[in-house]
């Protein structure tokens, strides 16, 4: 994994120019090819390490959705937050979302977890850390890929206007001082996992968030999926 052959696009290449040139993600690939070497598993695949990134230019990006690390499990990790591919089991804390979304804006429960069709109207499902040993949740928390997506939120803080942030959970919460909350929309809720009750239920975030867009002359999200 060369720095600088790593599939990024362009624009986004330039927009974190500093951060491929820092020491820290030089330390960052690294660990990524030692374990690696080591033969242990890493999710997602390496193709997708940057799914997010390379499906929406920072220029369209409308909504942030934070999520901690991919999952661990084969075959789930595809790169976007909270997002399995097709005809994968829906995992709970996707299931709790869907249940928010239905309840929140009305619609059906979607048979997949695929969220491709958030990124493609300008969700950007980042995870703070962007791999994860097989079986292991959280194991590359300290490789430094918090740097990297703490560049990446401050990026479009600062270079944008009115997008709407969504921290779940403690964890994506203590991102917020990140974030320029006067030009931007913060929302803030427990964790959509099972392991926090029914918490999240009730937050109605994304009604919350198509109001704000449209206040500010921008098309709502469709967030039923088909």
């Amino acid at each position: 994994m060369d720095p600088n052959k790593i599939d990024i696009s362009p624009s986004w290449r330039e927009a974190l120019k500093k951060e491929f040139e820092s020491p820290y993600f030089d330390n960052l690939v690294a660990s990524l090819k030692k374990v690696i070497k080591e033969g242990t598993i890493v999710y997602p695949p390496g193709k997708l390490i940057f799914n997010v990134y390379n499906q929406l230019k920072p220029e369209d990006i409308r909504i942030v959705i934070l999520g901690q690390d991919p999952y661990h499990n084969p075959g789930e990790a595809m790169g976007l937050s909270f997002s399995v591919p097709d005809k994968v089991k829906i995992p709970p804390s996707l299931k709790n979302i869907y249940k928010e979304i239905a309840s929140d804006i009305g619609g059906p429960i979607p048979t997949h977890g695929n969220l491709t069709s958030w990124v493609d109207q300008g969700v950007f499902l980042l995870n703070a850390f962007l791999t994860v040993e097989q079986n292991n949740a959280a194991s590359h928390r300290n490789i430094g890929w918090h740097s990297f997506t703490d560049a990446t939120i401050h990026y479009i803080s600062n270079e944008f206007e009115n997008i709407v942030f969504m921290l779940w959970g403690n964890f994506a919460k203590s991102k917020k001082p990140l974030i320029n909350t006067e030009k931007h929309l913060v929302l803030e809720a427990a964790h959509p996992s099972p392991l926090a009750g029914n918490a999240f239920s009730g937050c109605k975030h994304f009604s919350k968030a198509n109001a704000y867009l449209i206040q500010h002359g921008k098309n709502p999200i469709q967030w039923i999926i088909h």
